[in-house]
């Protein structure tokens, strides 16, 4: 049975609205979807511990989760309009108390950023992609909708890797994306 894991975005969960209808559309694959930490100095390495454990066929990432996604080196990966700049370019990332948007897993329903928060970002920013190799350009998939509005980092991602698709559809999916889009591709990458 395949397996994918999928990376939300900011302020979200492993609930959301997208693993539901994954889920819903994939049901003979094994679909993981993780709370992701807030603080990048424990998100990334908890990401990364849970792919080499998981061995997943496909990591997929929308937003803050593509960003995410895009340093889990060696596998097939999906990026959905990558956030690669949360600390300069979202104004979500500013420091004070916020809701999450999804119910998370331990129950927490707010969550708090720091200075420091934003500096962990920074500093993961500037290092996340470092050991991009010839194979990883091959394997990784940027998916930009023509109307996000949020962030647009398709020059970044084009300075690494060259598999771009867009779509008609703004920054967060809707099913109509996951479904036409987003799900024909996985299971393409799964037969490749």
């Amino acid at each position: 049975m395949n397996k994918l894991i999928y990376f939300h975005g900011f302020g979200s969960s492993g609930e959301g609205s997208t693993v539901k209808t994954l889920r819903e559309l994939l049901p003979d694959w094994i679909v993981l979807a993780p709370d992701i930490p807030i603080d990048p100095k424990e998100a990334l390495p908890f990401l990364k511990v849970l792919c080499q454990t998981e061995q997943p066929d496909i990591v997929f990432g929308t937003s803050m989760g593509g960003m995410y996604a895009q340093q889990m080196r060696g596998f097939k990966r999906i990026c959905v309009n990558p956030a690669f700049y949360m600390s300069i370019q979202s104004k979500a990332l500013k420091e004070g108390t916020f809701g999450f948007f999804n119910p998370r897993k331990d129950g927490a329903k707010t969550f708090t950023i720091t200075h420091e928060t934003i500096e962990h970002f920074s500093e993961m920013e500037t290092h996340q992609f470092d050991g991009v190799t010839e194979k990883d350009q091959e394997i990784v998939y940027g998916l930009f909708g023509d109307e996000d509005t949020t962030v647009n980092c398709e020059e970044v991602f084009l300075k690494h890797y060259k598999n771009i698709i867009h779509f008609h559809g703004e920054h967060r999916l809707n099913r109509q994306d996951v479904e036409e889009v987003v799900t024909p591709l996985i299971r393409e990458l799964a037969n490749c």
